[in-house]
């Protein structure tokens, strides 16, 4: 397998090699190379419909690639290879690795009739089985770590639209996952509630969380990641350190597209 790496070196926690995705006849990722190391904050930006959130999706096999290949922690996405030739993994394999990668998305998919602690709570008793009580006790300490401890007992109406993301945020940390993808996970709210959300991304990125994270906040990008993507069109235009991609930016195509979000 292409991932093979010497001993001693750090093995990608993402990988991707000449990803191409299409719908139809509309080709929306064009061959992307890329590799994720653990601890590594990639953040994503660009324009819309650039890829960047169908990026995402294929990482955890939500869409399936076209062409080329996806690794998650050096195990291929969606699929095995025997003999040469990639055979598609079942549904039920395919969830099974998933439970490794945690998504938050733009918008929050909280279940209404749940309370926040219910809603976090889900996946361990549903996927991992857990009992309830070990469950809630969980989910108090992930409420608690993104600054919800006292909004257990309280339902997605009842929270503003930052709280809610950040019961999003909880739940898919539930799980435990090795990877946590983030798709513009402050877009949807208004801009006073951007900052408790960012603050509990700093934090996970503090805490040593491998994450992507698709998004829109240049400050963000800056002083959390280690890594700045600048896709369009389907293609990776441009990559490096944040503060060299935003300060100066060797491509033309990321020159306009900064100069109209900075």
């Amino acid at each position: 397998m292409s991932t093979e790496q010497p001993a001693g070196t750090e093995l990608p926690m993402v990988k991707a090699e000449q990803v191409c995705k299409s719908f139809g006849r509309h080709q929306v990722l064009r061959g992307i190379n890329l590799e994720v190391m653990p601890r590594e904050v990639m953040c994503i930006i660009g324009p819309s419909g650039s890829g960047k959130s169908t990026f995402l999706r294929c990482i955890n096999h939500l869409d399936k690639v076209s062409a080329g290949r996806l690794w998650v922690d050096g195990d291929l996405v969606g699929y095995r290879e025997h003999g040469g030739k990639l055979h598609e993994l079942r549904e039920s394999e395919v969830a099974r690795r998933r439970r490794d990668i945690g998504m938050v998305f733009q918008r929050f998919n909280l279940f209404p009739h749940r309370t926040a602690a219910e809603n976090v709570m889900e996946a361990p008793m549903t996927v991992r089985r857990d009992s309830r009580s070990d469950a809630r006790e969980q989910a108090g300490e992930l409420l608690e770590r993104v600054g919800l401890g006292d909004k257990l007992d309280h339902y997605p109406a009842e929270l503003s639209g930052g709280q809610q993301q950040r019961v999003a945020i909880a739940r898919a940390l539930a799980m435990r996952p090795k990877l946590m993808l983030f798709d513009e996970p402050t877009s949807a709210l208004d801009p006073e509630l951007v900052g408790d959300v960012l603050a509990v991304m700093r934090q996970l990125a503090e805490d040593g969380m491998t994450m992507i994270v698709v998004t829109h906040e240049m400050g963000f990008a800056r002083e959390a990641g280690d890594s700045l993507v600048f896709m369009d069109d389907g293609v990776v235009v441009e990559t490096g350190k944040p503060r060299d991609v935003i300060t100066a930016p060797r491509h033309e195509r990321t020159q306009t597209f900064l100069s109209k979000v900075l």
